[in-house]
């Protein structure tokens, strides 16, 4: 366990290289493992959860080669999966369960899928159900629907799902399954969650399409497959660990930053458009297609925001960006409202109450309510004690936070940031005699990530 304090700061200046986007990086280990021939990957995010991903394809006989420069998954193809000798450890991963369960529910042999304590309290129901409605055989092992899970063998058919939530995870889960059923298998959500599973999918050969219904729900549509094939994948910056350059470029007085090779994909940049409604001075540059993936280089300015209201179909694009979008909100003048994201409450913590309670503690006005919180901005933010509770959005949102509020802020449990973003810990250096790590952030606060840096 760590704490790290956090020094005010102002005149950040340089360009910021973003690692890999977390949810491709998790995608292209599973589709790799299940095509025929390699799948290179370039970018990749060496975090904790894709990791975990790793770790779990590796215990059913998949070879993964890896080296600073790629990853190369040696796939044996939609039938080549062994039993795993053990539990497969998702490690924190949320995405890696979930996912995993489409595709452990189409296999001929029994697994058991089980992580930290954080992991194996979080909602599992939201998989069982639809899956279980294809024919797969999933008990929550505890009878809590939660993790440990225990898949044994099914023969699955092909669904039209009505989800409840605009969720990716729901969605994928899903569709992977869909590709070893008898028949078609649909997934509607309320809006389009993000589509990474979809356009990877195409690109490694299967049959799918999406559509947007009018009345603003989205279906994805999968066909049975027979086989996948390996691809070249260059995994853009992921837009959810840019969002913390982005508001520290937006919130710190004098700063210019250039955050570069962002996936800007629209199911994933909604915080983009909040920064915009925001009145924040954003410009996009270097715009580019790979992959069916959009990416750009964001130039980031000093800005005076103001509130907005955020809710229906633009949740879904940000949810991981609330944290970091409800410190902005307690920057910028005037009201900001955000609702309809109950999907809060089932992330890492409950974000809607650790979001709130982190802010409360350095001074802001936010009031919480079942499906988001209310924010009074426009009172100056003061350092305090995070208590991160393992959560990394908490921890790096609180981070920038801290960057421009009066004295400093120390963030209990830093560590946990490695799941998603193990560079971000560069933020602090050595570690003094009481074990506790401070850097004073006005120069070197972003030295690190600086392919050319300025800072005054």
């Amino acid at each position: 366990m760590s704490d790290r304090i956090i020094c005010p700061c102002k005149g950040l200046h340089g360009e910021i290289m973003i690692p890999g986007d977390k949810s491709i990086s998790h995608r292209s280990i599973m589709l790799g493992a299940l095509a025929l021939g390699t799948t290179e990957i370039t970018n990749f995010l060496e975090g904790a959860d894709c990791l975990s991903t790793i770790g779990c394809f590796q215990s059913m006989g998949i070879q993964i080669d890896r080296t600073p420069e790629k990853i190369i998954v040696h796939g044996k193809g939609m039938h080549g999966l062994a039993a795993p000798k053990d539990i497969l450890n998702v490690g924190n991963s949320g995405t890696t369960t979930r996912l995993m369960s489409g595709i452990l529910s189409a296999q001929d042999f029994t697994s058991v899928m089980s992580g930290d304590a954080s992991l194996n309290s979080r909602p599992m129901g939201r998989v069982i159900t639809p899956l279980t409605q294809m024919g797969a055989h999933i008990t929550s092992v505890n009878g809590n629907l939660c993790a440990p899970l225990k898949i044994e063998p099914g023969t699955l058919h092909g669904i039209d799902y009505t989800s409840p939530v605009a969720s990716a995870q729901v969605k994928s889960a899903i569709l992977l399954a869909g590709l070893y059923a008898d028949g078609e298998t649909s997934v509607t959500e309320p809006a389009l969650s993000r589509n990474h599973t979809e356009l990877m999918l195409k690109s490694f050969g299967a049959d799918i399409t999406s559509t947007v219904n009018p009345g603003g729900t989205a279906t994805a549509h999968v066909k049975p497959c027979q086989e996948l094939y390996g691809q070249s994948i260059c995994v853009p910056g992921d837009i959810s660990s840019a969002a913390y350059f982005i508001a520290a470029g937006l919130l710190t007085l004098d700063s210019e930053l250039l955050v570069k090779n962002v996936g800007i994909n629209k199911t994933r940049a909604g915080f983009l458009e909040v920064c915009q409604n925001m009145g924040a001075d954003i410009t996009l540059v270097n715009e580019s297609l790979e992959g069916g993936e959009p990416r750009a280089d964001i130039l980031v300015r000093t800005s005076k925001l103001h509130g907005t209201t955020i809710e229906g179909a633009l949740i879904p694009t940000l949810i991981d960006e609330i944290p970091m979008i409800a410190v902005m909100a307690a920057c910028a003048e005037g009201t900001t409202i955000i609702k309809d994201a109950a999907e809060l409450k089932v992330k890492e913590t409950n974000r809607i109450d650790t979001t709130t309670e982190a802010l409360r503690s350095m001074g802001a006005d936010i009031a919480p309510t079942d499906d988001g919180m209310i924010i009074q901005g426009g009172r100056a933010l003061h350092g305090a004690k995070i208590n991160s509770y393992l959560d990394h959005r908490i921890a790096m949102a609180f981070a920038i936070a801290a960057l421009s509020a009066d004295g400093d802020t120390i963030i209990h449990d830093s560590q946990c940031v490695d799941v998603s973003y193990p560079e971000f810990s560069r933020f602090w250096t050595d570690a003094d005699k009481s074990g506790i790590v401070k850097r004073n952030l006005t120069r070197s606060a972003f030295a690190f990530h600086y392919v050319s840096n300025s800072f005054s």
